[in-house]
Order: C-alpha cells, then structure tokens, then sequence
C-alpha cells in the first residue's frame, strides 16, 4: 500500500471539494468479513485524473457518475478516478467492498472478550485507515460530513460519530456529523454496556464491555464529573461552546494509544476501567486523557491542521490544555506529574538521533507522520507552549485563540495561521520565537558555575546554557531560581527569584548579578518551578546536599524537578549509577506525592537493568527493595504510596519466599489488596526468577478468565526462563499474524529479561537477522512496537552496536524498524558509556 505524499495531497485538495459522505456497514455477515457501501459527493475544478483510497478484502464493484469502474483498476488502495464533472456539477462515486476486521487497533477492529466469548468492534481510522472501513479521499484536509448507517447483530448496540437517529429491526441510522476529516470517522458495536448523563445540554455517554460494567459503574460518577467540569472549562477559556452535539466516551478493548477524540464518539483503552487497585497518579493519568481528548474537540476537530507535518498543533496544545485545566478543575498536581513524567519522555526523544522539529516544516508523506507521534510532538510542543503562555500574557493567549477558532471553524489551518492570530492578540511578531522553539531540534543544557568568595559567599554565580555540536541553537530561557538551606532539622527556601538567560550573552553564559557576595546555598536550584524547557544541571555542592535538603522540601513541583535532574545525568552517564540508587535510598521513603515514588523508582529500575553488569545490578536491587520496604512501612494502609511501593518492591526484590507468601494471602501489609493485577505482579516476578512455571500460569488464567488475564498469561508465558518456552513465544512474535496488537506487547513486554541473559544470548543475533522481515507484516503501529520491545537491550555490548550499525545500513529498511533501531543503538551508547566501555 503506498502511503499519500504531501505533494499529492496538495494537488488533490486544489481539485476536488468534497460535500458528504453515504456510508453503509453491514456487520452481520460472520467473524471474518463486512460489507461496506459508500457513496462520495464531490466537485472538481477540473476533469482529473485522481483517486480515492479504499483497502477492501475485495472490491466488489465501483461506479463513478452512473459508469462503472474497472475493479481491476484498484492499484493496491489507490482507486483510479477520471473524467471528472467539473465546477458545480457534483460527481457521486458509489464504492461496494468486502471489508475485513482486524486485530490490530486499526480499521475495524474485532475482539472476543474471554470473559464472556462477546464479541466488540470499534473503528480506528488514524492515521490512514478509514480505507479498511469506507473508500474515501484519505488526507486531513479534504473534510466532509458522515450520514452512517449500519445493519448489526440483534442485542448489539451501536455508536458513532453522530447522533442516533433511529433503529428499526437492526438497522441504526445516525445523524449526518459536522464536517470531519477522514481519520476522526469511528463507530462502536456490540454488547456494550452504557451509562448515560447530561451536562449543560450535552447528553453524555459512557461504554464498555459487559464484563467491565461493575467497574465501570463504580467509577461513572467520576468520570462524568471530569467530564463536566472539563466541558464548562473549555467553554470559558475558548468562547466557542462544544460544537459536535454529543459526547460518548467508550473504553473499548485493544486499543494502540491511550485514546483517540472522535468527535461525538472518544475512543480510549479499556485499560482506563479500573479493575484493581490503582494509585491516585493514574485516577489523574485517567482525568488529564479526558481533558487532552476533549481539547481535542477545538484544537484538531473544528480545527484541523492542513498536513501532518503540523500535528503538533493538535497534540501539542491538547496536551497543554489537558494537564492546564485538570490542575485548574481540581485539586491534582498535574505540572508535577508533566515535569516528572512527560518532560522526561520529551527530553529523552529530543536527544535522540531520530530527533525532529516541534512542527518540522515538511513530512514527505503519511507514513513518515506516523513515527513522529513522539515525546517531542506531545510534551516538547506542551512544555514550549506554557513557555509561550508566560511570555505572551494568559489573555492575549486566549484572544489569539479564540479568533484562530472563529476564523477556521469546520476547517483547516497551517502554523502559520495560528501564529498570525497570536502575533495579532500580543502585538508581537512571533516567528522569530517560533523558529528558535518550533522549527529547530533538541533540547539546551543550563548549568550553574559559581566561583567561591570569602567566608562561605559567591563571588559569582553564572548559568551556562549548552546545545549539541549537531544542533547547536541557544534560546531564550525565562527560568526561576531556588536558593534552599538547611536550618535545624528544617529546609527553608531563602529566595526564589526569575531571570532571563539570553543565547547572545557571552556565548549562551548568563552572570546572576544579584547573588554576587550572597552566602552560599546548600542547594541552588535552576528552572525551580519547571518553566522552561531545558534539562539542568546541579553544581557539586547541591548535588551533596541533595540526600539531606530533598526530603525537607514543601513543593512537590521542586522535588521533581531535582529527581528529573539528577536521574539524567545519570542517563547521560555524566553521574553513576550508584550515586542514584544512594539518593533513592537515602530520600525516597520521606516522598509524598505518589507520582514522584513511581516514576523515582520505574526510571531507576530501568537504568540498573542496563547500565550495570549483572552482580553491580543484584547490589543495587537490593538498595532499592530496602528503599521500597521502608516506603511499605511508612505509607498509610491502603493508600496509594502503599501500593506503588508494593509494586516496585515485587519488582526488585529477592526474596521469592515472601512474594509467594503474598500470593497466598500470608504475611501482606493491612490494607494492600492482593488483587487479580497484583497477583499476575507476583506471579511475574516469580516466573522471571525461575520459581513459578507453566502450570502456575495456567492455573491463574483459569481464576481470572479476563482480557487483562490473557494480557498477563502472555507476558509471563514468554518471560518463562526456558529455551522451548522462549522459542515459542519468539515464533507467535515473529511470524503469528493472527496475534493481536496488545497481545504482541505483551508477549514483547516478557521475552527479554535482565536475569536470563545467558538464555536469550541465541536471539541477540536473531534480532537484527529477522526484524526486517518480520515487522512488515505487522501494521504501522504494531511493526515499531514489535521492532522496539524486541530489540536486545539488555545485551549491553559493543558487539551489539556493531549490529546495529550494520541493520541500520540497509537501504530496503521499513522505516518504523529504521526509527525503532536508531533510539535503541543511542541508549545503548548510554549504556555502553556508564559501563565505561
């Protein structure tokens, strides 16, 4: 299938305009196939040729204007169109196809929940995959609105885009949308169950699995309330009311990203549906997608970027709205969370080789899209525009905004249209900013460099802002300083001041002339209150001091940021390893906020995975299970620091006795339930250790006959330290086809394990042998999540790279292996350096 290039979309969209789409889906047909009947009114300036994209099982017959179409014209999904009517004539192109359903989160995807043998659809048409549900013209610019109609089995219920406008014996008739692009078109079907509510004259609507239905009623009111305060937020600060009539959210099985905002029909994971105990970060995690989602209905809905080499401005402003207004609608930490969480993620694909602008001022075409889908187009893009917030001023932000909205609504626009609303609302010319931040790569580096005066004071304090020699741009930076000192058993926050650090100073050098003389801080902190985009550094004295100021601090938002500061230098191999685990120890079981405790001990993990060798890496697990069991004991029953600190601890720790003891119910902490996601987490562990096997497995599955429990069974079955075990579980990864996508992961997640280097030593070089072959089969999605959980990261060697150096030298490369590959050899570097080899 070849993917639409920019230049064809261009021409394209200068020809045709497109007024509505007639689609009708029949899903009564059997498990394997639909059909699917559309009908496109369009109007060209003039006579073609062009195509439509259609990517049937099999073309059944195809008519343009009353003349049928040669089927066998059909160039992989591309559907050759010529002698169009030209000016206001209106041509009807009528398209009838066998569809088939998918398992791979794309098209129309079909599931059979274990629970209950059920079976559920969904649609996914991102990014280009309305073609494996209707023929259309397949690019973000060319919006039209959707009449749907679908024929259904007796008992399913039905959603989509639209209102529902009637249902007669199994036929659902929905309402005609508003203009949409192509990848927004989406439907549910199946025994779904819903609960249903209305907000400020917006019914409101939530779906799931009928297994889910419990866990879903107990979190209902919840979700509804986010829901409605999130609605009348965005009203406020938009101006324009939420234009696409109702608002359905359905947690829907399999799904590839977190969600997806459908107009009318918000698709996201089922994952989201509480079924076990959860920790207040991800009851936030779950509050900030809906937001991000319903951001969404303004920024990227009503109005679209014009080619994907804007994405950013739907994804980068969803994801500033959605942690700004959760923070702003309740009482959550939400910028801790971004600090701790999501800027990490930026930072560390920023720094990548496979590095690319906020809005890259071209992508060639829709596959290339698909891979920037990134740390950089989500949390850069937020994390520049509260930067942008700050300088501009809230109300010209707003006003800019709100007439970038007025100006575009039911259409498209370019970053160039946005930024002449802003420039407009601040009185500023904006591209200069937006070249520095937008249009250029990677992340700067500030440091501190203090030169020691008399008696305990600075002679001088400087910030030395940095930028890779392959991307060496300075930028401005308005940042906060925090000066912090130890008094008695109290940590005291002597000053906190803002200053600006401008690239053309002394080579990127800024001297802090009000801490000339000043008496020296035990910890001198840069960009205190995280507000600009830039990793930091601490100097060698804060850095000491750190182990005893950390705990002391009130502010959760500086915790992260100096957590976030320490653990890349780590990850830069600028600190080692050891220093890290020593501050986990030493300060992590004094911490509050629950996000801090679980991504503190997730990263830290992950770096003793693969930054030391393997007694190095027993030492160090044992410190940080200490650390988890100091945090066990001092955390309230049944509160959420409870339950992270148990799962980092059934992570770490050796002790297979007491994870066994836990599974039975002996010897657990009053208030932490074993429940069936942490009893999958015991059984892990114990598998990875080589004290649980396939009957253990087998026996968990018959207790917890869910979707969730196949997830889990997968990840432990192919964890099992067995040599046949782990051939079986590289052959369902390599070459099953009928594996799901969620089910890939899982396999993926379990097969590569620190502690069976020597077991898995044979796939090292499998990997880069069978990767080319084997990712194509997946879709886009699943080939760079197959490409990447299966790369050997945990064979940390010179040896390794060199293999990498030599895949990655083939021309015939699919460029989702290209990307996965590239990121992983780049924190092999990392690793290679720690270890000083």
């Amino acid at each position: 299938m070849r993917s639409l290039t920019r230049a064809e979309a261009v021409e394209r969209a200068a020809l045709l305009t497109v007024d509505g789409y007639e689609i009708h889906l029949d899903l009564t047909g059997g498990p394997e196939l639909f059909r699917s009947s559309t009908t496109i009114r369009f109007r060209a300036a003039s006579p073609g040729p062009t195509f439509a994209e259609v990517k049937p099982h099999r073309l059944l017959s195809a008519r343009l204007n009353g003349t049928d179409l040669d089927v066998a014209t059909l160039d992989g999904n591309r559907l050759p169109l010529a002698a169009l009517l030209t000016g206001d004539a209106e041509n009807v192109l009528t398209v009838e196809a066998e569809m088939a359903y998918t398992n791979t989160g794309d098209g129309l995807h079909r599931f059979v929940d274990p629970a209950d043998g059920e079976v559920y659809l969904y649609g996914g048409s991102f990014l280009d995959e309305s073609e494996k549900v209707f023929a259309s013209f397949d690019q973000p610019d060319l919006k039209a609105p959707f009449t749907l109609t679908v024929r259904a089995p007796e008992g399913w219920l039905v959603a989509a885009n639209g209102a529902e406008a009637a249902r007669q014996d199994g036929l659902w008739t929905f309402a005609t949308t508003r203009p949409l692009a192509t990848y927004f078109f989406s439907l549910i079907a199946g025994p779904y169950h819903l609960v249903t509510g209305e907000h400020d004259g917006i019914p409101l609507g939530l779906y799931c699995r009928a297994s889910l239905a419990g866990d879903l009623d107990k979190d209902a009111a919840e979700i509804l309330d986010v829901t409605a305060r999130c609605l009348d937020r965005f009203h406020e600060l938009f101006g324009v009311r939420y234009p696409f009539g109702k608002y359905d959210q359905a947690f829907v099985p399999e799904f590839n990203a977190g969600a997806m905002e459908n107009p009318g029909l918000v698709t996201f994971r089922d994952d989201y549906v509480f079924r076990s105990a959860v920790t207040e970060t991800e009851h936030e995690l779950r509050a900030t997608v809906i937001a991000h989602e319903m951001a969404h209905m303004w920024f990227g809905d009503l109005v679209t970027m014009r080619w994907w080499d804007d994405l950013w401005l739907n994804e980068s402003f969803a994801e500033h709205m959605g942690y700004r207004v959760i923070a702003e609608v309740t009482d959550r930490q939400t910028w801790t969370t971004f600090g701790m969480r999501r800027k990490g993620w930026g930072y560390a694909a920023d720094q990548r080789p496979s590095t690319h602008p906020v809005a890259p001022a071209e992508l060639e075409d829709s596959a290339l899209a698909l891979l920037n889908f990134d740390g950089i187009s989500y949390a850069k893009g937020a994390a520049v525009l509260r930067q942008l917030v700050a300088f501009l001023g809230d109300e010209a932000f707003l006003t800019g905004l709100r007439d970038y909205f007025r100006a575009h609504a039911f259409g498209n626009a370019t970053l160039a249209d946005l930024l002449d609303a802003l420039s407009r609302a601040a009185g500023r010319d904006l591209t200069g900013w937006a070249d520095l931040w937008l249009r250029r790569p990677q992340v700067n580096t500030l440091t501190p460099e203090i030169t020691p005066g008399p008696d305990g004071t600075w002679a001088e304090v400087a910030v030395r802002q940095t930028a890779p020699p392959d991307h060496p741009t300075l930028r401005p930076h308005r940042i906060r300083v925090g000066l912090y000192d130890r008094v008695g058993a109290e940590v005291v926050c002597r000053e906190r001041f803002e200053t600006d650090l401008t690239p053309e100073t002394d080579g990127g050098r800024t001297v802090l002339d009000r801490l000339a003389g000043a008496r020296a801080a035990d910890l001198l902190l840069l960009n205190d209150g995280d507000l600009t985009y830039a990793k930091v550094r601490l100097d060698d004295a804060s850095a000491s001091a750190v182990p005893l100021v950390l705990p002391g601090l009130e502010d959760s938002l500086t915790r992260a940021v100096i957590w976030s500061a320490t653990i890349d230098a780590v990850q830069d191999a600028d600190r080692p390893v050891a220093d890290l685990v020593s501050l986990v120890l030493a300060a992590l079981p004094a911490e509050r906020e629950v996000i801090i405790v679980e991504d503190v001990l997730l990263l830290t993990g992950r770096l003793v995975d693969r930054y030391l060798d393997a007694a190095a890496r027993e030492d160090a697990l044992l410190l940080v299970a200490t650390a988890c069991d100091r945090l066990l004991a001092a955390a309230p029953p049944g509160h959420s620091l409870q339950l992270a600190a148990a799962r980092s601890l059934i992570g770490s720790t050796r002790d297979t006795a007491r994870l066994r003891d836990w599974l039975a119910g002996r010897g657990v902490p009053e208030g932490l339930a074993v429940d069936a996601d942490l009893r999958w987490r015991l059984l892990a562990a114990l598998v990875v250790l080589g004290e649980a096997g396939a009957a253990e497995i087998e026996a968990e599955s018959e207790r917890d006959r869910s979707a969730a429990g196949e997830l889990w069974a997968g990840t432990c079955t192919a964890a099992l330290p067995d040599p046949a075990a782990k051939e079986r579980a590289w052959q369902r990864l390599y070459t099953d086809e009928t594996l799901s996508n969620r089910m890939l992961v899982a396999y993926g997640q379990g097969f590569w394990q620190p502690e069976q280097s020597e077991l898995t030593a044979p796939y090292v070089e499998r990997y880069f042998a069978e990767i080319p072959e084997a990712a194509p089969l997946r879709s886009g999605w699943s080939a760079e999540r197959l490409a990447a959980l299966t790369f050997p990261a945990y064979a940390v060697s010179p040896e390794t790279r060199a293999a990498s150096a030599r895949l990655l030298a083939r021309e015939d490369l699919h460029p989702a292996v290209r990307r996965a590959v590239t990121d992983a050899d780049d924190d092999m570097r990392r690793a290679l350096r720690s270890r000083g080899l």
